[in-house]
């Protein structure tokens, strides 16, 4: 992409949070009312494009800091949007929505492990055959995510301080400190001892073409409405989110997958693009980076928010979600070992992204 491509700013990209405002400032001010059913699918469609907005300015902003802190960008703007539609939806749960965060971070794990990252490797695959990036990177993100996701997803079932799939309150304290402690590790050498390892030759010629600092700058205002609009927009759709997974028969914890969906859709398109240039380096750096992210950055602020509130926090889960969890790790780890992968690898990886959605509609 040019440079004057890059600073020239789509119609959609500014008109999405200014009309999600207006939405918002015609609803607090009742001017209209926030539950006729026109306004809820405004407000849906809304919400869809200022999540798509963001990650665009967040993408510019990435563009103009470069490769890997870009990545880690765009990563904690979709971890922002994350979690305040998690918290959002548990303040509006009347039972504290205490497994939302678990069912949401399992959901985000997994579809851009199987699906994110399978849709990278067969498209990259069928376009390019074969795909190279620096297993160097990849093996470190995998090892801390691998970490983060046993302490937070898998051990609560086994600990005894407090009965069933529960941390104590001083084990979540303890378990979200050391979460952000291993995230923050992880940015370390991302971003300053072992940049190399998350680059790539295709990287650093994409860095000659960056934003102006005028670009930069309203991006940056931009990004903050559009994440403000989100927050907002969620709680607004919050109650009809979980009335509608209800209507449709599918159990509760679909909610988790509906969310983990719509955040990562826009950075996930993203990552599909970059390995259909063959810049697979870069698409299996956001990839890693939001799964990372999604543990790392949303159970610790997910945690203080339900310490807050004094409701228990669901954390552990149920065998078969386990058992995909283990498997995914684990087919990841083979995947992404060798530093050149096919489509074979990717068809495997979307396998077991179609058996995760089977069984989270239909356990």
């Amino acid at each position: 992409m040019t440079t004057n491509a890059i600073n020239r700013c789509p119609w959609w990209a500014w008109a999405a949070p200014l009309a999600a405002c207006l939405l918002l400032a015609a609803k607090f001010a009742h001017v209209v009312p926030a539950d006729a059913s026109v306004v809820l699918i405004l407000a849906a469609v809304l919400l869809l494009a200022a999540v798509f907005a963001a990650v665009h300015h967040a993408e510019i902003v990435a563009l103009r800091v470069g490769e890997p802190i870009g990545s880690i960008v765009l990563a904690i703007a979709v971890t922002v949007i994350e979690v305040a539609l998690i918290v959002s939806m548990m303040l509006a749960a009347k039972d504290g929505g205490g497994s939302l965060a678990r069912d949401t971070v399992f959901a985000a794990v997994m579809l851009v492990l199987n699906g994110v990252v399978g849709v990278c490797l067969l498209c990259g695959g069928a376009r390019h055959h074969e795909q190279s990036f620096q297993e160097q990177g990849t093996s470190s993100a995998l090892s801390v995510l691998g970490t983060l996701a046993a302490i937070a997803l898998i051990l609560p079932n086994y600990t005894v301080a407090a009965p069933g799939p529960f941390y104590s309150p001083t084990q979540l304290d303890f378990v979200g400190f050391v979460s952000l402690v291993l995230y923050g590790v992880f940015l370390f050498v991302q971003t300053v001892r072992h940049r190399d390892y998350f680059r790539t030759g295709a990287d650093a010629d994409s860095d000659d073409a960056r934003p102006g600092v005028r670009t930069t700058a309203i991006s940056v205002v931009l990004l903050v409405v559009a994440l403000v609009a989100v927050v907002l927009l969620a709680k607004t759709l919050s109650p009809s989110l979980e009335l509608g997974v209800a209507a449709a028969g599918f159990p509760s914890s679909f909610v988790g997958v509906v969310i983990a969906a719509l955040v990562l859709l826009p950075e996930g398109t993203a990552a599909v693009l970059a390995a259909r240039s063959n810049r697979l380096q870069t698409s299996l750096n956001l990839a890693l980076g939001s799964a990372l992210a999604s543990i790392g950055l949303t159970i610790p602020a997910v945690a203080v928010v339900s310490l807050w509130l004094g409701q228990p926090l669901t954390l552990g889960l149920a065998p078969e979600a386990m058992t995909l969890l283990i498997l995914t790790l684990f087919i990841s780890t083979v995947t992404l070992a060798t530093g050149r992968t096919t489509i074979l690898q990717g068809a495997v990886h979307l396998v077991i992204c179609g058996v995760f959605l089977l069984l989270s509609a239909v356990p």
